[in-house]
């Protein structure tokens, strides 16, 4: 039974304020890319991979951008640790159809950007792409994927080794110390009670809850670094428009989805060609890109950079 007297409830509620933490997307754009704050990811990075992760550095590319409206629901970080490897994170909030290629190009340009012309190769450095994902990508009863390359016997079901020879020794790797490994996490498909570390941290991303008791890799540390009052007033405006931000995208894509392409292109009637354009032109100013209002309108590429 609920206590009913003001100040108890009161001071509930200031709890449950306080205790109100940042999503990660936020996490990551903002506060993770400093030094101090690298205890949190490499928590989380350490859980994912199933080993102990040291970040030694927070690369720059394309894809780290400052403002909601930079990439269109696209949230990346890109780490390189302690051994010299590259880590992907990546948060898609909203449906993409040719995910899967975009991840794959993603591992191959971080794979061509850390090794240079003339460079043997040798010097190519292992990638781990994490996607955490907010919508349904295919068919599957888990919440957590892995993948990775390996060479596999047709007949015999044994796995191939790779003998190299480095400075007259010979040194043997599986193709899996080489080739990338993807790890898909489908959040809104989590739905069991928290009991591993990896149970936690997908309950924090869904749900945005962390114990109090906690003592998860990164976890524990997020319970103080990321409090939503933690921040300073603009941040915390800045945070509020962020989620704004992302309710308006996916709203814009519904309707694209459900009512642009249903009704507006049913027999090409003129009012439904109108909206078409109506809502193309909305998903444009949102920063979407060309390609994706295309997918979601079903209207001409052309016609869309005429808008």
């Amino acid at each position: 039974m609920k206590n009913s007297d003001p100040k108890v409830m009161a001071e509930n509620e200031r709890k449950e304020l306080q205790d109100r933490y940042i999503r990660f997307d936020w996490a990551i754009k903002r506060l993770l890319r400093q030094k101090a704050n690298f205890d949190v990811l490499e928590g989380f990075l350490t859980v994912m991979l199933r080993e102990e992760v040291h970040i030694l550095e927070i690369l720059e590319s394309e894809g780290n951008q400052k403002s909601a409206d930079d990439k269109f629901n696209r949230v990346d970080i890109k780490a390189k640790n302690s051994k010299g490897e590259i880590i992907i994170v990546e948060i898609q909030n909203t449906r993409e159809v040719h995910y899967l290629e975009r991840i794959l190009y993603g591992v191959a340009k971080a794979i061509t950007e850390h090794i240079s012309l003339g460079e043997g190769y040798q010097k190519v450095k292992k990638v781990y792409s994490i996607s955490i994902l907010y919508f349904d990508l295919g068919v599957g009863t888990d919440y957590f994927y892995h993948g990775q390359n390996h060479f596999t016997g047709v007949h015999t079901g044994d796995r191939l080794r790779i003998n190299m020879r480095d400075r007259d020794a010979v040194i043997t790797h599986l193709p899996a110390e080489i080739f990338p490994e993807y790890i898909l996490i489908r959040v809104n498909e989590f739905d069991k009670v928290a009991m591993t570390p990896l149970d936690e941290w997908i309950e924090y991303l869904k749900d945005g809850t962390i114990r109090p008791d906690t003592t998860t890799p990164g976890l524990r540390e997020a319970r103080e670094k990321l409090k939503y009052y933690s921040m300073s007033t603009s941040e915390r405006h800045a945070y509020d428009e962020h989620l704004n931000v992302i309710m308006i995208q996916n709203d814009v894509l519904d309707t694209a989805k459900w009512e642009g392409r249903i009704e507006g292109l049913a027999e090409g009637k003129a009012e439904g060609e109108a909206k078409l354009q109506q809502t193309a032109a909305n998903m444009k100013r949102l920063g979407i890109s060309t390609a994706d209002i295309a997918e979601c309108t079903g209207l001409p590429v052309e016609e869309i950079e005429k808008l």
